[in-house]
């Protein structure tokens, strides 16, 4: 169960200056918020050309163990972690800051508290280049259906703000959610570049895999974790 309630979490992530507090206002723009944020980057700015870095973005990143991993491996790609819980989020904060304290720094990695359903509020059409899910809550009752993040109406919001031919990667311990996944992914149109049932026992799934908080959990205790891979539809 994740946390909701820390006291001061909510007070935390409007100081903290990693946390993007009016995502609308970098709609558009994302490549230049960042240059304009980390010093290490002004000298890089934009060169004219327009020509943006790429843009991935995890949504419900939880402690943010993925999404700073991926940060360091590639420093030549900018991420975003959406968040809507405070108290979720001032983990991944503090995870940060501890990493910082160690030497590890990141000038492509930023935050956003906000509501997944308001995604095409803070990203213009085409800026993203991929999304992440991983490990979403799975919504189990029939009647919630449309709460789930691979939903036809979660991958309708999803193609509103990714690039033509742009992806969405999803990995879950939950068969049902996964199944789930793919009928709706058909269903809107999107190709299925991929999937496996058992990421651990993949070789070509797993090379490259960098693992969530749940990811190792779960798998410690045997469970297989499934991947998929869908690409927006061009058309």
């Amino acid at each position: 169960m994740r946390l909701r309630n820390i006291p001061g979490a909510k007070e935390e992530m409007e100081r903290s200056i990693y946390v993007v507090e009016k995502p609308s206002l970098c709609k558009g723009s994302w490549t230049k918020t960042f240059d304009s944020m980390y010093e290490v980057r002004k000298s890089h700015a934009l060169d004219g050309t327009g020509k943006s870095r790429p843009l991935h973005i995890e949504i419900g990143m939880g402690k943010g163990k993925f999404l700073m991993e991926m940060a360091r491996r590639n420093p030549d790609i900018d991420y975003i972690g959406l968040e809507m819980f405070s108290s979720v989020l001032l983990r991944a904060l503090q995870k940060r800051e501890e990493a910082e304290k160690n030497g590890l720094t990141f000038s492509n990695l930023l935050f956003i508290r906000e509501d997944a359903r308001l995604l095409s509020d803070f990203f213009a059409g085409g800026e993203v280049d991929r999304i992440y899910l991983n490990f979403s809550d799975p919504w189990p009752k029939a009647r919630h259906a449309k709460r789930r993040l691979t939903s036809r109406t979660f991958l309708s919001r999803y193609e509103s703000v990714l690039i033509p031919g742009g992806r969405v990667e999803f990995k879950t311990d939950n068969r049902n959610l996964a199944l789930f996944s793919l009928e709706e992914a058909k269903a809107a149109g999107w190709t299925i570049l991929g999937f496996t049932e058992d990421l651990h026992h993949d070789p070509a799934f797993l090379e490259g895999n960098v693992m969530t908080e749940y990811e190792e959990k779960f798998s410690s205790l045997g469970n297989p974790i499934w991947k998929i891979i869908l690409e927006r539809r061009r058309s």
